[in-house]
């Protein structure tokens, strides 16, 4: 893959004022609908039955127009380090943080949707230069995926995760990482599969919290509490994954609310920060009001709501299902995660399991909802998926 340069240059984020007020106006101006009709006292994650609460939403957005602060996170993205790179046709947008440290090893971690570089900038820091000088330390590069942030918005079909995974490959040759480890959830970790299965000459191993199995295996030998795992994920897929279709097969019609109207945009990603978290009720028990608003802010900035959506329509159910990972691997299964695979499901994908885990707490966005545990977690597991090449 070549693009018509391979020259990295350093980027940074600064929002006009102007866009900033449009915002706050925007906001101010808002046409909110009646409360809806099923209500309980907090917390009771029932009250979340038809959408986002009409409270929960006015108090967010009063707290959007009038007291968060975009310029904090916009300094702590460019103190990281941000790069754009054009791949394929595509300028691609990345934070890179290299190490102090002699033996780190190039780490490159890919978000999902509705996430964004933001699941990623508290943790940077500890991953590339830890505290603990016997724990490990990469040199970490975060893209932005095609259509999300500050990357490009795919001006034709064709973009969908292999393609994406063959764009990292090429991104990290071109910062000298010849051959580098893997991160990923949502989204990312599809990719990140993607890059183990497809690229091992290049990539040392991964670590995912999505390890998706491939489709038609059966549910005997199972324990009861891997066949509820099972059941919870058809269950998801079944009933709780309309935005998923609406994404797949109209992006560009919810694109229209979510790229006009920051509260349609807000209540579509809340929504699923509430569903998807550890959580009784709100998402804001375990995530701050400001990481959440710095990553929609991040999308409205951009207008990338259309554009963010279309992944689905490129890649939804598009993993191959005889795609095979034999590079070493380290799986994470956090509790409240929307899919969860058993491990005989797993291993029938990924063939060499050098680390499983299953927390007692977190959800889909384990680097917002329990940082700590995240970053351990990770070092442990790339630890082990390095050391199965010693």
């Amino acid at each position: 893959m070549s693009g018509p340069t391979s020259d990295v240059q350093a980027f940074e984020a600064h929002a006009t004022e102007a866009d900033l007020d449009d915002l706050r106006a925007r906001l101010a101006a808002a046409r909110l609908p009646e409360a809806e009709t099923v209500r309980r006292a907090a917390p009771d994650p029932r009250r979340w039955e038809q959408g986002v609460p009409l409270a929960d939403l006015v108090e967010v957005v009063d707290y959007w127009r009038t007291g968060y602060d975009w310029r904090p996170f916009e300094e702590r993205v460019n103190r990281i380090g941000q790069f754009r790179t054009t791949i394929d046709g595509l300028g691609i947008h990345f934070l890179h943080r290299r190490s102090a440290r002699a033996d780190a090893a190039p780490l490159v971690l890919t978000h999902g949707w509705p996430g964004s570089i933001a699941e990623f900038v508290d943790v940077v820091d500890e991953l590339a230069d830890p505290e603990d000088a016997d724990a490990p330390a990469f040199h970490v590069v975060a893209p932005s995926l095609p259509g999300f942030g500050y990357s490009d918005k795919p001006a034709t079909t064709g973009w969908g995760t292999e393609r994406i995974a063959a764009a990292w490959v090429e991104l990290m040759g071109r910062l000298g990482y010849s051959r580098f480890v893997a991160h990923g959830g949502d989204w990312g970790g599809n990719i990140t599969t993607v890059l183990g299965g497809r690229f091992p000459a290049h990539v040392l191993g991964i670590h995912t919290t999505f390890a998706e199995a491939p489709p038609g295996l059966t549910t005997d030998g199972l324990t009861a509490v891997e066949r509820g795992w099972t059941e919870e994920t058809r269950h998801f897929w079944r009933h709780r994954a309309a935005y998923a279709k609406q994404q797949a097969t109209r992006p560009q019609t919810i694109g229209y609310s979510l790229v006009d109207s920051p509260v349609g945009l807000l209540a579509w990603i809340l929504d699923k920060f509430a569903e998807w978290s550890d959580t009784e009720d709100s998402p804001f028990e375990t995530i701050s009001r400001d990481r959440v608003l710095d990553n929609v802010t991040l999308y409205w900035l951009t207008r990338t709501g259309a554009s963010s959506a279309r992944i689905y329509h490129e890649s939804h159910n598009s993993l191959d299902p005889e795609l095979r990972v034999d590079v070493p691997s380290a799986i994470t299964v956090y509790p409240r995660d929307i899919e969860k695979y058993p491990r005989p499901w797993a291993q029938e994908r990924y063939r060499q399991i050098v680390r499983w885990r299953e927390p007692e707490a977190g959800g889909h966005f384990p680097s917002l909802e329990v940082p700590g545990y995240f970053v351990r977690d990770l070092r442990e597991g790339l630890a082990a998926v390095l050391a199965a090449h010693r």
